[in-house]
């Protein structure tokens, strides 16, 4: 089987480009207030009401920023690191059969890791939440993303999928359970229970698998470099 998909992603890279994005912006709102303040305070004076309301505005932006958008930049970085740590720990099962994708986008969202192998084809949605968690309580919307993950891999592939809901840091109480057709696992069992799954497909099946799901991913990346088709006008 191959071992590296078209479109060449890793593990997080797009929690990790969206949390830089995040980072830079704020940088630049900042930046642009800082220095408009400063401005309007030297040509017009600090008493002037155009520098005092540059300078409300620096302060408010410097309020919103500190008790949201940095929040956000934590969970979104913590979310990043989780998904660069189960993809490493994915990685480890590269060499025993098994073809491993990170940060897979059809169009519909993003899946996190799929694991095709032995055992058969798995989505894997990383969660970082401290925890504990527990999954009679595990909410809905959660459950709701991992199913439409395995729906959209199944169209592709065709072959019967498990999805995955891995926390990469939290105390599950019950681990491995299966709550709506989702198996919740902490990432310290993740590959165990992996290996222990007895084999469901053959090298054939697999490779069958992996031919469809990479023509869907080839798929998916030329139309976004295309961009969306505009409609000719008839003359």
């Amino acid at each position: 089987m191959r071992t590296v998909d078209p479109t060449g992603r890793t593990a997080g890279q797009y929690a990790r480009a969206t949390v830089m994005r995040l980072r830079m912006r704020t940088l630049v709102v900042l930046g642009a207030l800082a220095v408009a303040t400063a401005l309007l305070g030297r040509t017009f004076g600090l008493h002037d009401l155009r520098f005092l309301a540059s300078e409300i505005a620096l302060l408010i932006s410097m309020f919103v920023i500190s008790h949201f958008v940095l929040p956000l930049m934590e969970r979104r970085d913590r979310g990043a690191t989780g998904e660069e740590q189960v993809g490493g720990l994915l990685e480890g099962l590269a060499g025993s059969g098994w073809h491993v994708i990170h940060d897979v986008t059809l169009g519909h969202g993003n899946v996190d890791h799929i694991l095709i192998g032995p055992a058969g084809v798995f989505t894997v949605e990383t969660k970082s939440h401290p925890g504990p968690v527990r999954v009679g309580r595990l909410h809905g919307r959660a459950l709701s993303q991992a199913q439409a993950q395995r729906k959209a891999i199944e169209r592709v592939t065709g072959a019967s999928v498990e999805p995955l809901i891995v926390f990469s840091r939290a105390w599950v109480d019950r681990p491995l359970t299966r709550r709506k057709g989702v198996r919740v696992v902490p990432a310290r069992m993740l590959l165990g229970y992996l290996t222990r799954q007895r084999a469901k497909l053959s090298l054939e099946e697999m490779e069958k698998v992996d031919r469809r799901l990479q023509a869907a991913l080839s798929d998916h990346q030329q139309k976004r470099r295309r961009g969306p088709v505009r409609p000719r006008l008839l003359a």
